[in-house]
């Protein structure tokens, strides 16, 4: 299995974060996603750690389909790979109906559709083809006008492997498809079949196989002394996973929500939203069974954490992305060491 993990350019001192970034490629680690929500781009940032870096593979992770053009994805995508020497992986997502109307005023109806018409349109720019295209949401060129068809001028000398990030089993069977990789979240291996099956339904609609995809799945992890300690670090967890349950999405769609319903987890999963979406934030947080946190995370003692990994290489996670725990940046930089160790020892 690869090791990767997950930054954001808000939300901390970005000298921090890039002296993070920099040693982490120092320990080893393969790659380093870049995140974007509703705080910073992830464009931005990984041209700056492109110049920091030197072997690591950067990962936009992930751009969000419908805040930008799909010929403005390929030209970033294109750019991103020269400026990183070849080292630029493209992840794409649907993003939610929060963000998308509410901070970008674009409809989220149809994510499925859009987002592929979006990668065929992204594949066929970064080919450099003179694009056409007629699609419910992407018609290149504007009828009606004086437009030629176009191609960019931007090119680049290895193509851009792309990555979807899907939950629902129709964006996964679309992932198996078209994609290269799947980024994967709120995921239990033990009910890793829910996400696996689909992803493997689409992978053969294309004459392929889910041995063509890297799975890239990720999870906070952090170690414990004894089991005394671990049970307080599980309860810490359980406000977060409680916003998953209850707080992402709106009211009427959260995917994250679904994605825990499909793996077994029902009847916490629709108390937890209940009480959240209830304004009992608290309670919905001790809704939470610590044996939920340590399912779906890489916290437990040493022995705990290495047990769990052999769960996610057997499950069929090629790709481990490591949330690290700690105080400051020296301790976060000591977890990743000793995860990076752990992912190395269960692949060998």
């Amino acid at each position: 299995m690869r090791t990767a993990t997950t930054i954001e350019a808000s939300g901390a001192p970005w000298a921090g974060t890039v002296d993070f970034v920099v040693e982490a490629e120092r320990l080893g680690l393969d790659v380093c996603w870049v995140a974007e929500a509703w705080g910073s781009d992830a464009p931005s940032p990984l041209g700056y750690l492109a110049a920091r870096t030197e072997r690591m593979l950067l990962g936009a992770g992930v751009v969000q389909v419908g805040t930008r053009s799909p010929a403005l994805v390929a030209q970033t995508a294109l750019t991103l790979q020269t400026m990183s020497r070849g080292r630029f992986l493209l992840g794409l997502g649907s993003s939610g109906p929060q963000v998308l109307e509410g901070l970008h005023g674009v409809p989220f109806a149809h994510p499925l559709g859009r987002m592929r018409e979006t990668v065929e349109v992204v594949r066929r720019v970064m080919a450099g083809e003179k694009v056409t295209y007629d699609g419910r949401h992407v018609t290149l060129p504007l009828p009606g006008g004086e437009a030629r068809p176009m191609r960019v001028s931007v090119t680049a000398e290895r193509p851009v492997p792309l990555y979807l990030a899907t939950l629902s089993p129709r964006m996964l069977r679309l992932t198996g498809e078209v994609a290269d990789g799947w980024l994967g979240t709120s995921f239990v291996p033990e009910g890793a079949a829910t996400s696996l099956e689909p992803l493997a339904e689409g992978a053969a609609a294309a004459g392929r196989t889910l041995a063509d995809l890297d799975l890239c799945q990720g999870a906070e992890i952090a170690f414990a002394r004894d089991e005394d300690e671990l049970a307080g670090m599980l309860d810490d967890r359980r406000a977060g996973l409680a916003f998953s349950l209850g707080g992402m999405g709106s009211a009427s769609r959260n995917f994250y929500h679904d994605a825990y319903v499909r793996q077994g987890w029902s009847e916490v999963a629709a108390e937890v939203r209940a009480l959240w979406l209830a304004g009992r934030r608290d309670d919905a947080a001790a809704a939470v069974p610590r044996e939920m946190v340590a399912a779906t995370t890489l916290i437990g003692t040493e022995d705990g954490v290495r047990e769990r990994l052999a769960v996610w290489r057997d499950a069929g996670v090629t790709t481990v992305r490591l949330y690290p725990a700690g105080a400051d940046l020296g301790e976060r930089l000591e977890t990743l060491a000793r995860g990076i160790q752990l992912v190395r020892e269960v692949s060998s």
